[in-house]
């Protein structure tokens, strides 16, 4: 029976892992949904396999020259790909698959004939977001897709080292725990909102509250991260 598989990957912001790299090694393309991050990372995928891929909002000047959107053919697939999935075009006539990232979370469904699939971040870690990426079979003779989706790396556990936060993305948390605690909300509200661990968001949040007028560096003090 013939069969194809084919990688699907997202949101590498500049780091291609090991782990990733085994796995596309094994798949006759891939389609990565933006956010590249570093021109190198896309000459490692072109050096491994046939690319295809679409500029994500955090590819800078040098990708200029990736398409925002991409349609094209796979053994008899109909593949549509675009970064943020806000941004999806409504004519999708004759799509099999939509590819999109963004959002850092594996993400997949089926409408209609159309399936829908995010495969998450297979770069930085974002929080305690897993490190996931997806493998399609695609079997022309039936038509048919199998998707995969895979763990390149285990989750945090609760005993995790706060080191895996790259230190701009925890700004980026800090203030919108900030913001979400101005707003009256509970922990666990804030928790799932931000896509954080809860614990994390009371320690910042009990930093917050029992220190006035702390700011971000403040707060990255008092927690021992000012020099991640």
């Amino acid at each position: 029976m013939e069969k194809h598989r084919i990688a699907v990957i997202s949101d590498t912001h500049g780091l291609l892992r090991q782990e990733c790299i085994d796995i596309l090694k094994t798949c006759e393309a891939v389609l990565h949904a933006g956010d590249v991050g570093k021109p190198e990372v896309l000459d490692q995928l072109r050096k491994i396999t046939k690319t295809y891929v679409v500029r994500g909002n955090a590819d800078k000047e040098w990708a200029e020259g990736l398409p925002t959107e991409l349609e094209t053919e796979l053994y008899g697939f109909r593949f549509y790909m675009v970064h943020n999935k806000k941004h999806i075009k409504p004519d999708l006539a004759d799509i099999d698959l939509v590819i999109y990232g963004h959002s850092h979370k594996y993400e997949e469904r089926t409408e209609g004939n159309i399936i829908y699939l995010n495969p998450g971040s297979c770069g930085s870690r974002r929080f305690r977001l897993p490190i996931t990426m997806a493998v399609l079979t695609l079997f022309p003779g039936e038509h048919r897709i199998e998707i995969q989706e895979i763990d390149c790396q285990p989750e945090l556990s609760e005993n995790y080292s706060l080191n895996d936060f790259p230190p701009k993305d925890m700004d980026k948390l800090i203030r919108k725990i900030v913001k979400e605690m101005n707003a009256a909300k509970e922990v666990s509200e804030i928790a799932a909102k931000v896509h954080a661990d809860k614990a994390l968001v009371e320690q910042i949040c009990r930093i917050y509250a029992t220190h006035p007028g702390v700011d971000v560096d403040g707060i990255l003090n008092r927690m021992e991260l000012k020099d991640l």
